[in-house]
């Protein structure tokens, strides 16, 4: 059932999206009950996700100082340059570029590794440097959002409403995974909620993602032009993450399901940990929420098309001689 979910995932957001904008044209009364169901949703769709990402075995991901190497380098020097120079010049509005900037700076910590699978990457480094990812972008992306937006944005945007939710939607629910990891190892009931838990992080990611296209109808429908505006930037990002994970595969002398692995990782963004910072900034600035959303049914899309184009073109097996 988890795998099925997984393969056709893209679709499953699409009629979510879909639905919310439904509801909130046909009923808008009925966004008030549903934003308040916002916030407790996304903190269980970040325990059951946090779950899934090996917390307790950190060390896994040093036994390959090479993999490692590339991966931090790509995710935290080399794409956040390509995304400076893609999207600093463009003439964006701020709000705009605030949603695409949350968005893309931060590597993703959950479907990269099912796509990893899928696409004949390595899914156990996959695996391994999950917490390493989660862990240093904590802390990377506060500095990289001064770094392109400046201190004065930066004092907006940490407002006590954002730094409440970041300790309520991030902080505590990484701390309370890993202590149902740490029991896992110990207990078998725990196991199993653990594998329980693994069944949810798709349906509540539809539900969240229904009840921000509810809440954020007028919103959308104020920003075909914007939508439009970004849908280049974030196709073009996807190729070029593509393209980077492959010359960093080749530098650093990886194998191919290892150089595969990281063009995933590059191509698939943290959306659903960035969302509770964008729901927190100024009304002004929402619409953030529905720019990091539209990105993430791009990059879902696009990721069926690394599936194909990945493994067999960009990055194949040698040919035997």
């Amino acid at each position: 059932m988890r795998e099925l979910m997984e393969r056709h995932q893209s679709w499953i957001y699409l009629v979510a999206i879909l639905t919310g904008l439904g509801l909130g044209l046909a009923w808008p009364a009925v966004t008030e009950p549903l934003d308040r169901l916002l916030w407790p949703l996304l903190g269980a769709l970040l325990y059951a996700t946090f779950t899934q990402v090996p917390l307790t075995r950190l060390s896994l991901a040093f036994q390959d100082w090479r993999f490692l190497a590339a991966l931090l380098t790509g995710n935290f020097l080399v794409i956040p340059l390509v995304l400076g120079a893609l999207v600093l010049w463009l003439p964006l509005e701020p709000a705009i570029l605030v949603g695409v900037l949350l968005v893309l700076l931060v590597p993703c910590t959950d479907w990269f590794i099912t796509f990893t699978h899928l696409g004949k990457g390595d899914t156990g480094r996959a695996i391994a440097a999950t917490p390493i990812l989660l862990l240093v972008q904590i802390f990377a992306l506060p500095a990289y959002l001064w770094w392109f937006l400046g201190s004065d944005w930066l004092r907006v945007a940490m407002s006590s409403q954002l730094l409440t939710a970041f300790a309520g939607l991030i902080i505590a629910p990484l701390a309370l995974a890993w202590l149902t990891e740490r029991l896992a190892r110990r207990q078998l009931n725990a196991q199993r909620l653990v594998q329980g838990l693994g069944l949810l992080p798709v349906p509540l990611l539809a539900i969240v993602v229904l009840v921000i296209a509810a809440s954020q109808v007028n919103q959308v429908a104020g920003m075909t032009g914007a939508l439009l505006q970004v849908l280049p930037i974030f196709v073009a990002y996807l190729l070029l993450a593509a393209l980077v994970g492959k010359a960093l595969g080749c530098w650093f002398g990886l194998a191919p399901a290892s150089a595969r692995t990281l063009t995933f990782s590059f191509g698939t963004r943290n959306s659903f940990v960035v969302l509770p910072i964008a729901l927190t900034l100024p009304e002004a600035w929402q619409v953030a929420v529905v720019v990091i959303v539209f990105q993430s049914l791009v990059e879902l899309f696009g990721m069926v098309a690394y599936l194909s184009w990945v493994p067999s073109r960009l990055i194949p097996e040698p040919s035997s001689t």
